[in-house]
């Protein structure tokens, strides 16, 4: 398995360590964790951690297309932690398909982005 979850701050966040390539088992794991969080809080922050990311397969990738469009709404904040100029350019692409405030941070900057994920709304 490509992706490790943690819940944090109450179930407000979901901290998702990937490294390898995801796979379509990696999100029959993600998704219904991430949908009871959900149920659970209403709206939910994702720490997304990369770590020797290699991608999605064909199939996760298109797991991924159907989470974010049935979940457009339901995330308030995304935090990219990666190592690569690749991962960094995925926030920029990842924006029209939420809502959520979606921002990159450096391997080095992990606290950074674990602050910034979990304060206050009103934070940019």
């Amino acid at each position: 398995m490509a992706i490790k979850l943690i819940e944090k701050m109450d179930g407000n966040v979901l901290e998702a360590k990937v490294s390898g390539k995801l796979t379509h088992e990696d999100y029959e794991h993600f998704v219904p964790k991430c949908e009871e969080m959900l149920k659970q809080h209403g709206k939910v922050r994702v720490l997304f951690e990369m770590v020797d990311f290699q991608g999605w397969e064909t199939a996760a990738l298109w797991d991924e297309i159907k989470f974010d469009l049935k979940h457009f709404s339901d995330i308030d904040r995304i935090a990219m932690v990666g190592e690569r100029k690749w991962e960094k350019g995925m926030t920029v692409f990842c924006r029209p398909f939420t809502k959520a405030k979606v921002r990159y941070f450096d391997c080095a900057e992990a606290g950074e982005a674990r602050v910034w994920l979990e304060g206050d709304i009103t934070d940019q």
